[in-house]
């Protein structure tokens, strides 16, 4: 990361690691359920000095302030007022997002909410839908939900390699890093991750809504990525998804499960070439309507 700003929302301090921050063109990237923004950092150097990379903590992870109320802030409403704090902050009108998991089921709470929609540009969803997995849902919530305690940071590292081998990893220096990234260490000396266990109470106090009426609403430009052994993200849903969403970019890949580090030309190139479509008023289902019915139109003046 090349600067780190702390943005002070309410009670809380959300930190905030940047890539290229004169670049010309702005990024948010939001990372998954237990992760934090430095999951990125590959994301930005694949995508080069074009982009600024913005890439928060979200409360409870990472270096962001872990919270007093967990029933009220670890909550998908709570994140969106934290992530139009930030847009706010930086002064982003409207921009391109990306998220994995949980960021992106944030990103696509944004980009149905009629009041936010605008501030979304375009959404890549990192191994995530609309539907999901319940018994993947229950699996994360159990291991979360846990205090895990390590005597070592060796064993720490060990069980990072276990539990996130559908990141698709393939360096010693990588999974190094991870752990690096990942820990923390407690008064007694014994290592942990770096989350608020109490994140995962989302999961009960949550409020259930229809997130496939959620993604019929979006007008964004959509792209999915999936890991092609995902136990979270259904090829199925994915069918699905693109029949609600015709114009649906989606790219599945191999070697991965939950989820994809887009930290790899073969992952970021079709993702790059996403951002960089110009021509948006053809890939927003709006337009793909507007087509159809001038070419009705153009059918019946020929009869």
């Amino acid at each position: 990361m090349d600067r780190l700003e702390l943005v002070k929302i309410r009670a809380l301090q959300v930190a905030v690691r940047i890539w290229n921050p004169e670049a010309p063109r702005t990024l948010v990237a939001w990372h998954g359920l237990a992760r934090h923004g430095g999951d990125f950092a590959a994301l930005a150097r694949e995508l080069g000095p074009e982009w600024r990379i913005l890439a928060p903590d979200t409360p409870g992870r990472g270096l962001s302030s872990w919270s007093l109320h967990p029933a009220h802030d670890y909550l998908y409403a709570h994140y969106q007022e934290v992530a139009v704090a930030i847009l706010d902050h930086f002064e982003l009108e409207r921009v391109p997002w990306v998220g994995t998991s949980m960021g992106g089921l944030l990103g696509l709470l944004l980009a149905a909410e009629p009041t936010t929609a605008s501030r979304i540009e375009r959404l890549v969803l990192n191994d995530v839908g609309p539907e999901l997995d319940p018994d993947g849902l229950a699996s994360l919530a159990s291991y979360f939900g846990s205090m895990h305690r390590f005597v070592n940071f060796g064993d720490l590292e060990a069980e990072l390699r276990h539990h996130y081998t559908g990141f698709g990893i393939d360096s010693d220096d990588a999974w190094r890093q991870l752990a690096l990234d990942s820990a923390r260490r407690l008064p007694d000396g014994s290592w942990t991750y770096h989350y608020d266990p109490r994140i995962v109470e989302q999961f009960i106090h949550d409020t259930p809504r229809d997130t496939w009426a959620d993604w019929r609403a979006i007008q964004c430009p959509l792209m999915v990525i999936r890991g092609a052994s995902s136990p979270l993200l259904a090829h199925e849903s994915i069918e699905r998804m693109r029949q609600d969403q015709p114009n649906l970019v989606s790219l599945e890949v191999p070697g991965c499960g939950h989820a994809p580090m887009l930290d790899r030309a073969s992952q970021v190139s079709p993702l790059a070439d996403f951002l960089n479509h110009t021509d948006t008023d053809a890939d927003t289902p709006a337009r793909h309507w507007w087509q159809r019915g001038r070419d009705w139109l153009k059918k019946v003046a020929g009869h």
